[in-house]
């Protein structure tokens, strides 16, 4: 059964969340203070942590960041009164893998959580800290990127994408699956701000290296894959 922690200091919607997440077939633990969601969190193997931002002891900004130093690849989703998109990058950048705003529908979160363990349990190529392929090597801890021995440097947005990428080599990305996933919006087709950030990437990972592993698909998106 999926172990989730639930670290929320509402009770009556933490109650009601953890109610929910049991009838669609989840074992949930509940918290209801930053400090005793981390010592859950970090004695435990849970499989999905869903936290506030706004918390006793520990806010939810600083947990996250804690809990993700020690467990890189576990799944985060930030739950938030809290919804500009500033709040939305903080929690972003200290480690979320997912954010919903309050109120939110139990549906949605329950599909956000499917997604999140599906791309978990796809990550195959992750070994340790470290995502790999073909010579590139991201670790999560300290997000150095190395391709061939030689550090990259990469700014967040950029980091976030090639993490994404990493996550699913040889498969193609399509603007719409990226958006959603690394921007966590829609994707607008009159925009081409992926293809901007593709390009950017790939003049790092790519332009002094032989071999070339960023590639387009006319049509159909982006695939990190040997040529």
């Amino acid at each position: 059964m999926i172990q989730i922690l639930l670290i929320e200091d509402e009770q009556r919607i933490a109650e009601l969340t953890k109610k929910g997440l049991e009838e669609n077939g989840f074992a949930v633990t509940l918290a209801y203070d930053g400090l005793t969601g981390k010592k859950l969190a970090i004695a435990n193997n849970y499989n999905v942590i869903i936290m506030d931002i706004i918390l006793p002891n520990i806010n939810g900004l600083d947990l996250c960041k804690e809990i993700r130093s020690l467990k890189p690849n576990i799944a985060i989703v930030m739950l938030t009164a809290l919804g500009t998109t500033d709040d939305k990058v903080e929690g972003f950048d200290a480690g979320a893998d997912d954010y919903l705003v309050k109120p939110f529908e139990l549906r949605e979160l329950v599909v956000r959580i499917r997604a999140l363990l599906k791309r978990t349990a796809s990550n195959t190529n992750i070994v340790g800290f470290l995502l790999k392929y073909a010579g590139i090597e991201m670790n999560l801890h300290t997000k150095i990127v190395k391709r061939n021995g030689s550090e990259i440097q990469l700014t967040p947005k950029e980091l976030k994408l090639l993490e994404y990428m990493l996550q699913n080599p040889e498969r193609i990305l399509s603007r719409a699956e990226i958006a959603e996933n690394v921007w966590q919006t829609t994707f607008d087709t009159g925009t081409n701000f992926i293809d901007v950030y593709i390009n950017y990437l790939r003049k790092k990972i790519d332009k002094d290296f032989p071999d070339k592993l960023i590639h387009t698909k006319p049509g159909l998106g982006f695939i990190l894959k040997k040529a």
